[in-house]
């Protein structure tokens, strides 16, 4: 079962030879979820073996030219592949006028739908779920309305300790109710525990996403506990003073807010264009943040699948 991120761009506002705007693909059991859509998105896509049929939601986290730029040409060509599926983009509310716009100018011969979910939270809040996964979104701290999310598992369901079915002579009533969690109270009065005849067979995983944002106090609480967390550290502490006046991160506050949050692992990106050596911020980060990674164009971060030791009982 894939749980990856996939990184198709870390520049921030100006992009240069090397870097693309942001855009990234998170995979989730073979299901593609779009995050950002910054200019040559498309291209990025195509040159890292993505299926553009296969994306059914895009998630926009705010409307700045770097993180939608690509959305125009994406959309084309999805119309020009063919596409009838209906295509869900979540995005701020402002996002309605420019997708009003380009479908009105260039939308003409488009067979399939596309709906536009607004984002508006003032804490997290459930914005998608499935019965393996729910997606939430938090507000970040920007120059406009902003907004970064979590994708998490559901817990799934339990197993049965295979021994324990004969030795109870469980019945397929008893499994199934053991296996949604419950204990099973027979009629003799017998009471089956569940945390004693099952087991979880994996641990749930976490992904988040956190864009443009200025550090604040709430954030770290937002992302709590999670495997893999992607902050934009657009600029390093010698500049500080210029990601306070633009409402952006360094990379060492994006490593307090992954410390803070107990997060497992970093990624960071957003880079600004004067820095022509990532390294600085990754040398940066690992001063307080050690498990920090750069984010780079076509580069995957997978998050392993953690069996629980019953799988093999």
């Amino acid at each position: 079962m894939k749980f990856s991120l996939t990184t198709l761009g870390t520049a921030s506002a100006l992009p240069t030879v090397n870097r693309f705007p942001s855009a990234h693909v998170l995979n989730v059991h073979e299901r593609l979820f779009l995050i950002d859509c910054g200019e040559g998105c498309q291209i990025q896509l195509r040159k890292y073996g993505f299926s553009f049929l296969k994306i059914q939601e895009i998630f926009i986290s705010h409307v700045h030219g770097d993180h939608i730029f690509g959305i125009y040409g994406l959309l084309s060509t999805m119309s020009m592949l063919g596409r009838t599926a209906e295509l869900f983009i979540y995005a701020p509310k402002v996002f309605k006028d420019i997708l009003k716009s380009f479908l009105k100018h260039f939308g003409d011969g488009f067979k399939y739908k596309v709906t536009h979910i607004v984002i508006n939270v003032k804490s997290p809040e459930l914005l998608y779920e499935t019965k393996s996964i729910e997606i939430l979104a938090f507000p970040l701290n920007h120059r406009t309305d902003c907004f970064g999310f979590l994708f998490r598992e559901k817990a799934p369901l339990r197993n049965v300790i295979k021994y324990m079915i004969e030795k109870h002579n469980l019945t397929l009533f008893e499994i199934a109710r053991l296996k949604e969690g419950a204990n099973v109270e027979r009629e003799d009065g017998e009471i089956l525990k569940n945390e004693e005849l099952t087991y979880i067979p994996f641990v749930p995983r976490s992904f988040a996403y956190c864009s443009d944002t200025s550090p604040f106090t709430e954030l770290p609480e937002y992302v709590k506990g999670v495997d893999l967390l992607y902050h934009e550290a657009t600029f390093t502490e010698e500049t500080k003073a210029l990601a306070e006046t633009t409402m952006h991160s360094t990379a060492l506050q994006a490593a307090e807010t992954a410390l803070n949050a107990g997060a497992k692992k970093l990624v960071i990106g957003h880079f600004s264009s004067r820095y022509r050596d990532a390294s600085v911020f990754l040398n940066e980060a690992q001063t307080i943040f050690r498990e920090t990674c750069l984010a780079q164009e076509g580069r995957e971060f997978e998050i392993p699948v953690l069996l629980t030791s019953g799988h093999n009982s």
